[in-house]
This record gives C-alpha cells, structure tokens and sequence, in this order.
C-alpha cells in the first residue's frame, strides 16, 4: 500500500488517566468539559483513553493510522505548580502510548499511532520551562507536534511573552495543532490587538482570539506549518500581506465539512498567492479563468487533513458505523474538483508528508 493511499486521521483525542485518576476501571464515569455541562457532565469510559478500544476503533473503520492529542480543556485548569510536572508526564506516557502500539501490516515503516504532546500554557508558567518542555516534545521520537489552545498564558497568542516559545517549536520542526475551546466573549480584548469574531463552518464554538497570533502580529513571528480546526476569519490588517495571503500558509482539518465546504476552503489556499501585497490594488487585478479557479481548488487541497473527533459524537446504536468517519470521507469523494489523487493526499498524504510520519 503507497503511503498516499493509507487513510490517516489527524484529529482523534484520548484523555490520560494521569490528570483525571480514571482509566483504572471499565465503568462508565463521567468529566466535565465545557461550563454547564449537562447531565453533570460528559459519560466516559475506556474508549477515551484505552490504546486497545482506540485500534479498535480504527480498524473497524479502515484507519490507518492516528495521530492523538490530548482533548480539551488540556492543563488549563492545572495550577502553575503543577503544570510543568504534569505536562512532562503525560508527554512521557503518550509516547509510550505510541510506541507501544503495532507496526501498521500493510507497511511496517509506520506505527498505527503516533502524538501531539502537551505544553504547560498556564498563567503563572516561567516561559524557560515552556521551552524546556518544547525540547521534551521533540526528543519524543513518536510525538510530531503540539496541541494548544486559543488562551496563552491568559492573554491570548499575540501575547509577546510567547514569541519565543513558537519560535522554539518552530526551529523544532514541531506542527501546531490550534483547537478550539472557548468561545467568543463579546466586545473582549485578548492580547494588544481586537478583531471581530469569526465562524468556522463546524458547530461549536469558535475561539475570537483564533486569528490574532496570525494577523494581530509582524509576520516575522508566523510560525507554519500549523493545522487550524475551523478558519475562516474576517479580520481589519495591519497586515505585511493580504489576509487572505496568510490563508495559504495554513493547514486546514477537514472535519464536519460538507463538499461544498471542502471545495470551499481548497479555493481559498489555492488562490492565497495572489493576495501577497496587502496594500495592492485589487480593482485592477485580473479575474482568475474558469480553468486557474479548478486549478486553485486542486492545489489548495495539498493542504488539507482528514480528521474523526473521536471518542466524541459516538453513534447513538452500538453497531453503527461513527457519522464523523462516514460524512467525512463521503464528503471528500463528493468535492467535483478534486481528482482521485488530491482526494487521497487528502485521506491521508497531506498528514504523512506534514508530521514526517516515516520518521
């Protein structure tokens, strides 16, 4: 099987028994995720931090290979005394987590599972041991990146205190994961900039901060390759390029889109390179043909990724197939642009060349 072929999911999260003391039992228990949680919170438990229900899971739907992430809310509710240690531990325990898992059959170059560590972004936090554990990260062979959230250390993601820790995850050739988790606080200022919130085509709430480490800063201080849950701002520039230019600078998660949407968010990458100079003027600017628009959805896909949001959303009858697996994929093959070959990359090749997974 060519790596371009495998099916990779790139958005699928377990929470570690560590932080929660669950995973000592097969009972259904239940954790609180979002405030006002309903029904005194969420029923979990062992597919949400199990290695062997996780394959099981991937194999009864044709997966590949999985790359996991800690769900939200992360550490945040961590106290700072703690949070280093801990974020240290459960990096420690997702590259066991990893390592331990099979080789993938059809082409034992690949581990079934591989990770995105944690990083102790709390209030109070020394930047130097954010950075220590950003060294932690990339000495983990099977971990290819980090997963964070929208809040910073409080003040958002252009918060200057952080420039060195996404220049470090930069020079360590780490990937960004950004997902969200808080919603839009109405007329509330993060960091030195305010934009206007933004929605994302998925359900769910999407944070106002998400754009400011991008269009809020210099661009020197942009720090692709980044995957972005849900991305389609409108935001005022003060901007080096074009916002729509930073667009294609993005990697982009397919998760709860239709085809259209998909189609969509293709366009959008692949045209990005027109919009380099931000104080261009665009009324003279040629309209693209007929042929250069199908062009620019086939190449902005080489920047999208597959993903399940599993253990979340499981179907309401035990012996159906997950809806986030079936829609997802349904709506790649239904995007009219895209050829056989750019569908794949999609399923599974973009993620294989980004997180350098054969490494």
């Amino acid at each position: 099987m060519s790596a371009r072929a495998l099916l990779v999911d790139i958005h699928t999260h377990i929470y570690p028994p560590r932080p929660t003391g669950k995973g000592n039992s097969e009972t259904e228990e239940r954790l609180v995720i979002l405030n006002d949680e309903p029904g005194g919170g969420r029923p979990v438990g062992p597919q949400y931090w199990d290695r062997a229900e996780k394959l099981k899971f991937m194999d009864r739907h044709g997966i590949d290979i999985s790359v996991i992430s800690t769900a939200n809310p992360w550490l945040d509710p961590i106290p700072a005394s703690e949070a280093v240690s801990l974020a240290e531990d459960l990096n420690t325990d997702l590259e066991e987590f990893c390592s331990g898992s099979p080789l993938l059959s059809s082409d034992p170059s690949f581990k079934r599972l591989y990770g995105l560590g944690l990083l102790p972004l709390v209030s109070g936090v020394p930047i130097q041991s954010i950075l220590d554990t950003i060294s932690q990260v990339s000495s983990l062979p099977h971990l290819k990146g980090v997963i964070v959230g929208t809040r910073g250390l409080g003040k958002g993601l252009d918060d200057e205190a952080l420039e060195s820790v996404w220049e470090a995850i930069a020079k360590a050739g780490l990937v960004i994961f950004l997902h969200p988790h808080y919603g839009v606080a109405e007329g509330r200022e993060w960091g030195h900039y305010t934009v206007n919130p933004f929605w994302g085509v998925r359900p769910s709430p999407i944070p106002q901060d998400l754009t400011r480490p991008f269009w809020g800063m210099p661009a020197t201080t942009l720090v692709p390759p980044l995957i972005v849950c849900n991305a389609r701002p409108v935001v005022s520039g003060r901007l080096k390029h074009d916002v729509r230019w930073y667009l294609g600078k993005l990697w982009f998660d397919a998760v709860a889109y239709g085809p259209e949407e998909l189609e969509f968010v293709s366009a959008v990458i692949g045209r990005a390179e027109r919009y380099t100079d931000a104080h261009a003027d665009l009324s003279v600017q040629t309209a693209l043909t007929v042929d250069a628009v199908q062009s620019s959805k086939r190449e902005g896909s080489g920047r999208m990724l597959w993903g399940t949001d599993h253990p979340f959303f499981p179907p309401l009858d035990g012996n159906e197939k997950w809806k986030s697996v079936v829609e997802n994929l349904r709506a790649i093959d239904n995007v009219t642009s895209w050829s056989e070959t750019d569908r794949l990359a999609v399923r599974g090749g973009n993620a294989i060349a980004l997180f350098d997974l054969t490494s």
